[in-house]
């Protein structure tokens, strides 16, 4: 099996290229790539640029080489430091650039029609701007390459991949440590009803638990409170409710303000009254609260905390 796809992308009239997808021995998809050339004209000149730019599965830039024997150079011909190699790749991997709002005539002197390559001739508000954001001598370069990484390949690139969408990816997404992997991912399994198929429920389980708040507290808040019907899932929240950090369990106990309790768990929460902080025992108050029917033990304890 063929272990690189390729595919044209038609960029407008005059330029087509080709995209790479690179795929395993199971030809299962893992990531893109494009090998670039392209010219970077300066005042009286066009310089060729080499690079391979490398991108994941959703369009999501991920880093640059270079061909062997390939360099970057600055305008007059000066290569590029192993800074300003560095610093290209923090300008690249930077989604809301000053570029995004920019077009290649905002890099032109005023007077002239000539391109400049040092911020040192943007004046005003523009070279304060730009001027922590780019390469000196390379403005020209970095506004081109950056263009490229979020330019028109990357919604084809979200084409491709959902030709690819099956459960096997899905679960490998959503086991993956690159959340826009278990975001797109979550879009899929869990429906606008917060159904989830069962075949899935434990991979919500595992990002619920695990340490990304941002990508635990998205599933939670999708998932439909079906799912935690069963006294079982019930008291799988509550266990990973005493070891998640703080912002997460006020997401939890959130959750649960919505759902009718087993007994166990209403006496965990009533119990834990006690430990909490304003904050919390407001939320478990209001928990318990709305249980249709309460233990004379829960109900004398929320008699005091009313009180307190």
């Amino acid at each position: 099996m063929k272990k690189i796809r390729e595919f044209t992308i038609v960029e407008n009239d005059t330029l087509t290229y080709t995209l790479k997808l690179k795929l395993d021995d199971a030809g299962r998809p893992q990531y893109f790539f494009r090998n670039i050339f392209t010219p970077v004209c300066y005042t009286n000149e066009c310089k060729p640029v080499y690079i391979n730019f490398y991108w994941d599965l959703l369009g999501n830039y991920q880093r640059y080489d270079l061909p062997e024997g390939k360099v970057l150079t600055k305008i007059d011909h000066d290569e590029f430091k192993p800074e300003d190699y560095a610093k290209l790749q923090d300008i690249l991997a930077k989604e809301n650039s000053i570029f995004a709002g920019l077009n290649m005539e905002d890099l032109i002197t005023k007077g002239t029609d000539d391109l400049s390559d040092s911020v040192d001739a943007k004046t005003g508000a523009t070279l304060k701007t730009i001027k922590n954001e780019v390469i000196d001598g390379a403005v020209y370069t970095c506004f081109t390459l950056w263009k490229i990484a979020y330019g028109k390949a990357v919604p084809e690139m979200l084409k491709i991949t959902e030709t690819y969408k099956n459960d096997q990816l899905l679960h490998s997404f959503l086991a993956d440590k690159n959340y826009h992997y278990q975001y797109w991912a979550l879009e899929k399994v869990i429906l606008k009803d917060g159904k989830i198929a069962k075949s899935f429920e434990q991979d919500i389980e595992k990002i619920i638990a695990g340490k990304n708040l941002f990508t635990a507290r998205t599933a939670l808040q999708k998932m439909g409170n079906e799912f935690f019907s069963k006294p079982q899932k019930q008291n799988w929240l509550w266990e990973v409710f005493q070891s998640s950090s703080y912002p997460m369990q006020i997401a939890i106990l959130k959750k649960l303000m919505t759902i009718p309790l087993n007994q166990t768990l209403t006496e965990s929460i009533a119990d834990d009254l006690e430990k909490s902080n304003d904050e919390q025992r407001k939320l478990k108050i209001e928990i318990l609260k709305n249980q249709a029917k309460l233990p004379a033990r829960i109900r004398r304890i929320l008699d005091d905390a009313n009180d307190e």
